[in-house]
């Protein structure tokens, strides 16, 4: 009989989640001679903490991430470590001491099968935001993924 208290072991496990984040008030502070470095950064953080991000861009005011962290590591851990490593990256090595990343996220889950039309829009988020701007983009994936949200709240 299923026992709620007993610890589950998983048969398997294979998620894949898009995540995305701005920067605190959506300010335009990572300019383009950082935002190679710091996707980079971001990859690294993941990595040292035993995640994979297959790809990783934004603008000066966002971040995307396609992410595979391990069964152990929640979402929501996982997008804590990325935005504290990254930002602590931003305020050493790049003389931003007030850089910040926004308190919330989204993160959306996707199948296998998305990934390479995922990876594309991600790499090419600078042509994309020549049309639409951040808070657009953010809401039409709440929209896409059947989430509900007040467009009020949560914009810092």
């Amino acid at each position: 009989m299923f026992d709620p208290d007993d610890d589950l072991e998983p048969v398997g496990y294979h998620v894949y989640f898009h995540c995305v984040f701005s920067t605190k008030g959506r300010q335009p502070l990572i300019a383009p001679g950082l935002q190679h470095g710091l996707w980079v950064c971001i990859g690294g953080v993941a990595r040292v903490h035993g995640m994979r991000t297959l790809a990783v861009g934004g603008t000066d005011n966002h971040c995307h991430i396609l992410l595979f962290p391990p069964e152990d590591i929640s979402v929501d851990q996982a997008v804590r470590l990325i935005k504290s490593g990254s930002a602590e990256w931003i305020r050493e090595f790049h003389g931003k001491p007030d850089f910040d990343w926004q308190q919330g996220y989204g993160a959306f889950s996707l199948s296998r099968s998305g990934i390479p039309a995922l990876s594309e829009a991600i790499l090419s988020q600078a042509e994309f935001h020549r049309t639409v701007d951040c808070q657009t983009e953010f809401l039409a994936l709440l929209r896409e993924n059947h989430i509900e949200f007040d467009p009020t709240d949560g914009w810092e």
